[in-house]
Parts: C-alpha cells; structure tokens; sequence
C-alpha cells in the first residue's frame, strides 16, 4: 500500500509541473514571438517481484517459463520541451518591427557582453543610432564603414561553395543624423537618404542619395529545441545546438525578413484547454489514490481494537 501512497505523490507532483507549463503557456498568449511548451511524463523504478524463468524440461516433463512481475512507483517529469513552429504575421504599422518569414533568429547583445537569439523583431534606433531592441540590447550584423563601398560582408553560395561563416558586431549607424527615410529590406540590408553630401574614403556621396547603412544578420541554428529560455524573448545556446552561423536573410535555409509586423504567440488555446481538463483530471485521480490508500491504511491500524 505504501508504493501506492508514492506513485499517488509522484503523479500529483508532475501534473503540479504539468499545470505551471499550461499556465505559463496561456499567460503568454498574446506574447509577441512566444513558443509554447509541452511536459512529458515517463514511468519511474520497479520492484522486481518475481524473476521470468526459460522454459526447461524437468524428468521427461515440460515445465513453461514464466514472466517478470513488477510494480513500480509512479511516474515523474520526462521532458518539457519548447514547440519551435513559426507563428503568423501580427501587423503593427511600425516600419522597424520584424517578422522572419521562415526559419532563423535575430542575434543582440547585451549590456554585459552576452549573446542571445530571439524571434521577437521589435527593433529601433537610439540617438546614437545604434540599432537596439526592445529591452536596450544591440542587434549584431554587418556595419558599413564605406557607404560608397556597401557592406563589409557579401556572402557567396554560388557553384556550390559556401561562405565561412562571417563574424558579426553591434549595428551602428555611422552619421546617423545625416539620414533619412531609414528601411529595413528583406534581406536585412538598411538602407537611407542622405540628408546632405558625405564623404567617404572611396567616394562622395551625394545629397539624396539612398545607400546601404548596415545589414541584419540572421543566425541559422541546427538544433533549436536545444536552446535554453532566458525570459525577455531571449534564448541562449546550449550545449546541444550545433554550430551556430550567421546568414543574409533569405539564404541557407533562413527566412526573409518582413517589416511592420511581429511573429504572433504559437500557443493553441484549445490545445491548451484540453490538456488542462486532462492534467485536471489526472491530479484528481492521483489525490484519489492517496484518499483510498489512507483509508486502507486506517482499516488495517483499527483490526487491532
């Protein structure tokens, strides 16, 4: 009876789990960029009570063999695993908002040096022209220090050959009072008027001139369910996500980069309501075991009276 008393705790403990990932799921709904989660169960350590035996012939007799027999004691938490399927397209009418149309990640910086991948594409720039997110880190990419030169990184994949994967750095836009009508293209690239002529070390620029600022790299990770939750949006690399490279948008598998819009959360209400009735239903099932084990337990301290 006791082993029944611990699969009753140890299911009640993992539906507890299971709830807190329902709950933070349905909490997050509307989170811009948000991937929902799963918990999986799995069955815990067996009693072997009886050993199986071979079948054997014993004096001219034929003796059958027989099965293991076990009893085990409950289950516990297998995995609670991020569901990384792309999301749909939340217009927002602001011209710096990001949605990667495919796969991929935005690579920041923080203020203390980390680098972090995430899907929410609320960008902007400071009045020193750095191009941040909504939480103040730097969005890494390629700077253009020639702007009659374009950018410092042009990738190439033709004939079959590819490109070593590039270094990248915080965007900075150089001069940036000096332009306007600032865009962000689908494949990353920043481009702006000039205000008035500049020069540069290979050219003069030309007042009214649209030219390349910068370009926004976009990571290509093999293995994203093996990135951990940071909280902010924010993922961090993990042991098991591969080697990490840094791509023009729309190229090597990673999707194009589509403005005046966010990724929408890609949590199911329905899916997430019913597995609430489940996970429910399943607490009260476990509670149910330890109810009934304790009565048991109570008939068998009053046989003595």
């Amino acid at each position: 009876m006791m082993k029944a008393l611990y699969s009753g705790v140890s299911g009640m403990r993992s539906h507890q789990t299971k709830m807190d990932v329902i709950g933070n799921n349905i909490a997050n709904v509307n989170t811009y960029g948000y991937k929902s989660q799963r918990t999986t169960f799995r069955d815990v350590y067996y009693q072997q009570i009886k050993n199986p035996t071979d079948p054997d012939v014993i004096g001219g007799v034929i003796r059958g063999g027989t099965n293991s027999a076990q009893v085990g004691y409950g289950a516990q938490i297998g995995s609670i695993d991020t569901i990384h399927t792309i999301s749909g397209y939340s217009p927002t009418n602001r011209s710096t908002d990001l949605y990667i149309n495919g796969e991929g990640y935005l690579t920041v910086q923080t203020s203390n040096g980390d680098t972090l991948y995430t899907r929410l594409g609320a960008l902007g720039f400071d009045e020193a022209g750095n191009l941040v997110d909504v939480n103040g880190a730097s969005v890494m990419g390629w700077n253009v220090e020639d702007y009659g030169a374009g950018p410092e990184y042009t990738p190439d994949y033709e004939s079959g050959k590819t490109a070593s994967p590039p270094t990248v750095s915080p965007l900075t836009i150089k001069e940036f009072d000096n332009f306007k009508n600032i865009t962000i293209n689908a494949d990353g690239t920043i481009t702006g008027t000039t205000k008035s002529a500049m020069t540069d070390p290979s050219t003069t620029v030309p007042e009214d001139k649209i030219v390349v600022i910068g370009q926004i790299a976009i990571a290509n990770i093999p293995n994203n369910n093996a990135l951990v939750l940071e909280g902010n949006s924010y993922y961090r690399a993990g042991n098991n996500t591969g080697n990490i490279t840094y791509e023009v948008a729309g190229t090597q598998g990673t999707g194009e980069l589509v403005t005046y819009g966010l990724e929408m959360s890609n949590v199911d209400l329905a899916n997430e309501f019913s597995d609430m009735i489940i996970t429910q239903r399943g607490y009260q099932a476990n509670t149910k075991i330890i109810s009934v084990v304790d009565q048991m337990l109570e008939e068998l301290v009053n046989l003595k009276r």
